[in-house]
């Protein structure tokens, strides 16, 4: 172990291990399967790259993001740890080099993503590579209870059965335990060492703000709270409007969203990591293995999708282990908005038909034929040439896509979009001064409605272009000039939309999609809805003890810096025990008369209820002060 530390000191620059890196690092140096789960901030990385470092060869870091792959190389790069990762829009020159490089120089870590491990390319230089571990980054990828499910991490066991007598290691920050059972399977791990940290984080308050002026009450958190802070917000329209709230309120702040260019994403990320301006507003897309420890407030303005991705960008903030907040700002409407986009993230099967019949009608494939062509694809245009409703049609798309029938490109998922910056006064005062405007702007106006001038709204240039029967070219200039005008914003699509057909054009009757496996996912994402819905309207429990359950994880003490513990400890009047629950109450308090017991006693005492039943009322004496835990670790009456 005293290697270790060498290794951690020299390239790390830190004296001793976090809590369960040495004993994880431990087990993949006795050549045993791991499986760790590592709370955000937890230093999972250390558990491969110190292991990999100690050992000769190279190992192979599995990754879901380009953006995550190139920022760890950055960062093993800078430490002078010899690294490199393979992405799309590599050439194959470049990757061939780049490969042999890692069967004969001294490359220790090759990042790659999932679908790579298919490729004959890397197959054959891999059998070439002294490989000392293959180590999986974002395992719950891997299980479709997770919340960032991807098909390709079920190519990883092929891979790995490849190389039998190297170890496995699998690192995530949050499972459920189906996403664990799913992970121990769908890799079949050989005996495998599990380790997991606690999920609780003892310097992290969540709070739930109900809230109708959200921006104000942002504003008013950013400036008492003060220090780094990342805002979330579930569209790009959005992360732009609040980071302009912010500014105009004299707080530095950016934004981020997948829609931009890899440069500008990564010049914005690097300038926030520098402090050079306060907040940045992003998407989900950003902060994925960003290491930047002094983030003392992330705040959600819409609600997410799962616990899982909730806790992952909650814990963003607090990663050196000062106090740090998280808080989501919630109004009814986001509920229903939360529902509604769950709703329409899983068509029906007509729905799902109709828009495949669409497609390749549109594509003019023929029944059997189209597998693995490339199409030039502007959805838009399919659903006005189909009449078909815009955004049922797209949410069509991305799940025939996620069913693995076609692959859209990046460009397609993000299509152009405008809004009119001016009043409806100065916008008819612009068309007098420029009559060779008024045509084109009066047809916008007819074609997209009255909701230009509150909010971004999806064009399709090459639409606009047949129907008011000009080039295309002269659209998309026009619109340029108007932007240069500032008489709108104007978000031009990034690259020409691109549709892959993963397999041949099937008959509607026998769709390849698996109905039964369409409906249980269905019914796991109304599970995790659910499980928000539940976390953002309670207020009796922990927020930690909510957070930690969700995961399988039974915690002995609230946090005592939440909203609600805050909030009991002002209010000495509100039950202390649920309904139904007075009996066990009084129990509890006669049980511990005699003295102090262990949880497990206790819970033992209270049945028949079950272990989660008996706890959630110990809980609550824990949190009214009836009933507390002793330096020994039992518990017993507050007054004892």
């Amino acid at each position: 172990m005293n290697h270790l530390q060498e290794i951690l000191q020299k390239y790390w620059g830190h004296m001793a291990f976090r809590p369960l890196q040495e004993e994880i690092i431990q087990a993949v140096l006795d050549q045993k399967d791991t499986l760790a789960l590592l709370p955000t901030g937890g230093g999972k990385s250390i558990c491969f790259q110190v292991p990999a470092l100690a050992k000769d060869g190279i190992c192979i870091v599995i990754s879901p993001l380009i953006a995550l792959m190139q920022d760890q190389v950055d960062q093993l790069k800078k430490r002078g740890i010899p690294a490199v990762a393979i992405y799309s829009g590599m050439s194959a020159r470049q990757i061939d080099i780049l490969l042999d490089n890692c069967i004969y120089g001294e490359t220790k870590f090759l990042y790659i993503s999932p679908e790579r491990l298919k490729t004959d390319l890397f197959l054959a230089r891999a059998k070439q590579m002294n490989i000392n571990l293959i180590a999986i980054d974002e395992a719950h990828c891997i299980s479709q209870w997770g919340y960032d499910f991807r098909p390709s991490y079920l190519a990883i066991k092929e891979f790995k059965d490849l190389f039998p007598s190297v170890t496995c290691l699998a690192l995530t920050a949050s499972a459920t335990p189906p996403v664990k059972h799913d992970i121990l399977e769908k890799l079949a791990l050989k005996n495998p060492q599990i380790f997991q940290k606690s999920f609780s984080r003892a310097n992290l308050s969540y709070s739930i703000l109900w809230d109708d002026l959200k921006e104000q009450k942002l504003v008013h958190m950013i400036q008492k709270v003060g220090g780094s802070c990342i805002v979330y917000a579930r569209n790009r329209r959005k992360t732009q409007e609040i980071a302009q709230i912010l500014s105009e309120q004299g707080i530095s702040a950016s934004f981020y969203h997948a829609g931009m260019t890899p440069d500008v994403r990564k010049s914005k990320q690097d300038d926030w990591i520098q402090n050079k301006f306060q907040c940045m507003v992003a998407t989900n897309a950003f902060g994925m293995g960003i290491d930047k420890p002094d983030v003392r407030l992330v705040v959600h303005m819409d609600l997410p999708d799962s616990l899982e991705a909730y806790y992952q960008e909650a814990g963003r903030a607090g990663r050196d282990e000062k106090k740090a907040f998280a808080v989501i700002i919630a109004q009814e409407n986001d509920l229903l908005e939360l529902h509604s986009h769950w709703e329409k993230s899983f068509p029906t099967t007509e729905t799902l038909k109709k828009t495949y019949q669409a497609l390749s009608n549109y594509l003019q494939i023929a029944e059997g034929s189209g597998e693995m062509t490339s199409y030039d694809f502007d959805w838009q245009e399919m659903c006005r040439r189909f009449q078909l409703p815009a955004s049922e049609t797209f949410y069509a798309l991305k799940t025939l896509e996620s069913e693995g029938l076609l692959l859209m490109s990046e460009s397609m998922q993000n299509p152009s979009k405008i809004k009119i910056k001016v009043s409806a006064t100065e916008l008819y005062d612009f068309q007098i001064r420029n009559e060779k405007f008024e045509s084109i702007i009066k047809f916008l106006l007819r074609q997209y409605g009255g909701n230009l001038y509150t909010q971004f709204v999806t064009i399709s240039e090459a639409s606009i272009s047949q129907l008011f029967k000009s080039p295309l070219a002269d659209i998309e200039r026009t619109l340029l000039l108007l932007e240069k005008f500032e008489i709108i914003e104007y978000e031009k699509q990034n690259g020409l939309a691109k549709l892959t057909l993963l397999s041949p054009r099937a008959n509607l009757e026998n769709l390849p999609i698996l109905w039964n496996s369409y409906v249980q996912k269905k019914e796991r994402s109304r599970t995790k809805i659910d499980a928000i819905e539940s976390y953002v309207r309670q207020n009796q429990v922990c927020r930690t003890v909510k957070i930690v359950a969700y995961f399988g994880e039974t915690l002995a003490q609230t946090c005592g810096i939440c909203d609600i513990c805050i909030q009991k400890k002002h209010d000495k009047t509100g039950k202390s025990f649920p309904e139904g629950n007075e009996q066990e109450r009084k129990l509890i308090l006669q049980y511990l008369k005699n003295g102090p017991m262990k949880l497990q006693d206790l819970v033992d005492c209270l049945r028949p209820l079950s272990r989660t039943e008996a706890t959630k009322v110990i809980q609550y004496g824990l949190e009214s002060g009836e009933i507390a835990y002793s330096a020994a670790d039992e518990i017993g009456l507050a007054s004892s």
